[in-house]
């Protein structure tokens, strides 16, 4: 990939692929995360609509082994 100019800012061009992989169309927003070794990694931003659906996929589904405390609730909202 080469870094190009654009306006003020710096802009890279995605091959194909990448598009491909993601799902990317125009318009979308997508997340890069620098590593320290270097790498980078790129991501689809979720829409909203893909949020919602996520949480409604989930609908309260905790671990068999969760716990709820409400002692330890208590604490934390008290200031203790």
């Amino acid at each position: 990939m080469q870094v190009a100019k654009w306006g003020n800012s710096l802009a890279v061009r995605l091959p194909a692929a990448v598009i491909d992989a993601l799902g990317l169309k125009e318009g979308d927003d997508i997340e890069i995360y620098a590593m320290q070794s270097g790498a980078f990694s790129v991501s689809k931003t979720p829409t909203a609509s893909e949020r919602i659906e996520r949480l409604r996929k989930y609908r309260g589904r905790l671990p068999a082994d969760f716990r709820f405390e409400r002692e330890s609730l208590d604490e934390r909202g008290s200031g203790k």
